[in-house]
């Protein structure tokens, strides 16, 4: 009897131990998560910014909830209300209604007639603040102080970095204009809000590709006039240049990882090569000598190997190379065609789109020695991933079925947790950019 009461009593301490060190942090490595309950509360005491502190918390609150690890506990489960930046929280009181961390924030005016965040976290069962940070901006621009806060509380909470503060540059479907579809370049948030288009709709625009700084975007225009060509735009002034100068088409462009080069694909005579471009000289250089088609290049993070596929084998398949053209090798060999290939931000995985004859499309990773495929999406049509800036979520394009039009979606790379982009029509070829400065 006094063994078992002395094993309960050690039991209790344990627990208690456990308690008071227990610092918030999510371990997301795992396939399917059940979402972490947080409490958040944004406040101003500024009359003048009540509805615009409303709306950055609603911001605040749709990121953290789409990356499918949070679960936001409702206010009206609130015990106790904080209108105090400085106050510290009766942390039982938050405790009781399953609050694992609890966020609050004042927006208030700075003394430049900015908009200022100062906003707490604190981790309630150790019952200690992990993070106090503050952030302005011109009014302007709140929402990205909006997605820079859930970025910071990503990060805290999961110990990578977020993704939300950040833009999706895609192709815009309009097929209302005598009954043929109008193409755009299109621009927004990552969260679909601030919609900007880049083109016209005159000509035909393919596959945009965001630039390391985000400031610029390669993409594939068809003119009536003349053949497909590369051409390079500059997001904040809308201008455009051809890239390079090609006896035959040009396309499928990507910047390299420095931002300073790029790869593409050109064909001449039905035989496609995978081309490297520097964008200071405009020099070009080829890189494969293929009989056949070798096209959709993706450089790795470090510039030091190159995705592609090619149908040197037979059907397509990936293949990867050195990134001055040499050492190529295999590293698919499953049922199917793969294309479209990307390189991780991380360098961890390649994620590519594959097709099974009488089966359907899938959007898939491997890592890059072709070891462990994994299928996270499919569909009737499915294709063209791009990844999120930290490497935990992949977009892709995706038809339900045919004549009905296509959406652009987010999976996470577990294969779950996907949503749709709202976006104001159909969309394709989306590109994720890095996190903006």
């Amino acid at each position: 009897m006094k063994y078992l009461r002395f094993l309960f009593f050690i039991t209790i301490l344990f627990i208690a131990y456990r308690s008071s060190f227990c610092v918030t942090h999510i371990d997301i490595t795992r396939s399917n998560i059940s979402p972490v309950p947080i409490a958040l509360h944004i406040y101003s005491k500024n009359q003048e910014y009540k509805e615009i502190t409303r709306k950055i918390e609603s911001v605040i609150a749709k990121d953290l909830i789409s990356s499918g690890l949070f679960r936001l506990i409702e206010k009206d489960a609130y015990i106790e209300n904080i209108d105090d930046i400085n106050y510290t929280p009766n942390f039982p009181s938050w405790r009781q209604i399953n609050t694992t961390a609890l966020i609050a924030g004042e927006v208030s005016k700075t003394q430049n007639n900015k908009i200022k965040m100062h906003f707490k976290m604190w981790d309630v069962f150790s019952q200690k603040q992990i993070n106090n940070k503050s952030l302005s901006s011109n009014l302007s621009i709140w929402r990205r102080i909006s997605h820079k806060t859930a970025d910071i509380i990503y990060k805290k909470l999961t110990g990578e970095e977020g993704y939300f503060d950040s833009k999706i540059a895609y192709v815009s479907i309009d097929d209302h204009k005598y009954g043929e579809k109008v193409r755009k370049l299109a621009i927004v948030d990552q969260d679909g809000e601030n919609l900007r288009y880049l083109t016209k709709g005159d000509n035909m625009v393919l596959t945009p590709r965001f630039s390391p700084d985000a400031k610029y975007l390669l993409y594939l225009e068809y003119s009536k006039k003349s053949k497909p060509k590369v051409r390079l735009m500059d997001i904040e002034r809308n201008t455009s240049k051809v890239i390079g100068s090609f006896a035959g088409m040009s396309y499928a462009p990507r910047y390299t990882n420095s931002g300073k080069s790029a790869l593409m694909s050109v064909e001449k005579g039905g035989i496609s090569n995978i081309h490297y471009i520097d964008l200071t000289s405009m020099k070009s250089h080829q890189l494969t000598f293929c009989s056949s088609v070798c096209v959709s290049p993706s450089s790795s993070p470090n510039q030091k190997k190159i995705v592609f596929n090619s149908d040197m084998g037979g059907n397509k398949q990936l293949y990867t190379m050195n990134f001055d053209g040499s050492n190529i090798k295999r590293i698919t060999f499953g049922d199917g065609s793969y294309s479209t290939p990307v390189w991780s931000p991380r360098g961890d995985l390649i994620a590519f789109t594959k097709m099974v004859p009488g089966e359907g499309f899938y959007i898939g990773v491997i890592k890059p020695d072709g070891s462990n495929e994994r299928i996270i999406a499919s569909g009737w049509l499915v294709e063209g991933p791009a990844w999120s800036p930290n490497g935990r979520v992949i977009m892709f394009e995706k038809e339900m079925r045919p004549g009905f039009g296509s959406k652009i979606y987010t999976i996470d790379i577990t294969g779950h947790n996907e949503q749709m982009l709202e976006t104001r029509h159909n969309a394709s070829d989306a590109s994720w950019s890095n996190l903006l400065d």
